[in-house]
């Protein structure tokens, strides 16, 4: 029996779904990407297979003027360019992955352009709301724990996932670094200032057994909760949230900030691009490269330094 053309879209539609779910699985277990990584995968994944069941498409022969009328659509629903180009990013890989595997040859995701994005400068603080931040934490065990928390996230510029996974025994206080485990399990070594080593030093002699005693089971996790138990990266978060209130910083102020402060203190400091990419952890330069505009100060002190009319 002939299957009609629709009939036909429809299989192809069930087929993409059970690749797509088989993916998901390979970035999961393969990739080793975290599950809130995987989780993100998934739900922009399902939301263009939801389109193409509603347009009817063949998503295994989607032609670049569907492409460009999937993204269309996301654009007119409000999504901001950084949400879209996310998706994009997503349905891309997916093809990526179909076409190595021979389930289909077409990639016309591969060719549309990406939505441009506006230059959003990324938040940083100055010196002396880092020093308001800490003055913040008090003297209690939750101030002690709070102030190594931000203590280790301005000089590893860590990511606040990175540092809920962290154990007391990744912290090398004697060495004065921290092993941190960012996207895909990658492991790295961080260098830690005096200050923060003092800072996670006291939280783990004075602070971190109060709060171990809480549970009966035996934990490893750096920073525990009230109930001795290892804190989220929500929890973390929330602890932040509450020191920048407690501040008086600007409320849009998170733990993500520290790390732009971080990389965009050691470009200023003088540090080449390529230690500040392996220090944070990513994987391609051109998502470091956003922070060379913090400087603009040193290049410009020396252009005027080296140009032979700047002392006329």
């Amino acid at each position: 029996m002939t299957c009609s053309p629709s009939e036909l879209v429809e299989r192809a539609q069930d087929e993409f779904e059970v690749q797509m779910a088989a993916f998901c699985t390979y970035l999961r277990d393969v990739r080793n990407l975290s599950p809130n990584t995987t989780r993100a995968y998934e739900t922009d994944l399902q939301a263009y297979v939801d389109w193409c069941r509603r347009e009817g498409i063949d998503p295994l022969r989607i032609t670049h003027p569907e492409v460009r009328s999937w993204l269309a659509e996301l654009q007119d629903a409000g999504y901001a360019t950084t949400t879209q180009n996310r998706h994009l990013s997503a349905v891309r890989s997916l093809y990526n992955w179909l076409v190595s595997r021979g389930v289909t040859t077409q990639d016309n995701v591969e060719a549309v352009a990406s939505p441009k994005l506006s230059r959003r400068l990324p938040k940083t603080l100055s010196p002396d709301e880092v020093v308001r931040l800490l003055d913040a934490c008090e003297e209690d065990t939750c101030g002690i724990r709070d102030r190594a928390m931000v203590e280790l996230l301005y000089a590893s510029g860590a990511r606040i996932s990175e540092v809920s996974g962290l154990n007391v025994a990744d912290v090398d206080l004697r060495g004065r670094q921290v092993r941190l485990f960012g996207k895909g399990s990658k492991e790295r070594l961080v260098p830690l200032y005096p200050k923060a080593c003092e800072a996670c030093g006291r939280y783990i002699r004075e602070a971190r057994p109060e709060l171990a005693a809480a549970s009966r089971a035996a934990q490893n996790a750096l920073f525990l909760s009230v109930r001795g138990r290892r804190m989220s990266a929500a929890a973390l978060r929330l602890a932040f949230e509450a020191l920048v209130g407690k501040a008086g910083l600007d409320p849009s102020i998170t733990p993500h900030a520290m790390r732009h402060t971080f990389a965009t203190q050691l470009l200023n400091g003088g540090a080449d691009l390529r230690s500040v990419q392996e220090l944070l952890g990513h994987e391609s330069l051109s998502t470091t490269q956003i922070y060379t505009h913090v400087s603009i100060e040193r290049l410009k002190a020396a252009a005027l330094q080296a140009h032979p009319r700047s002392e006329e």
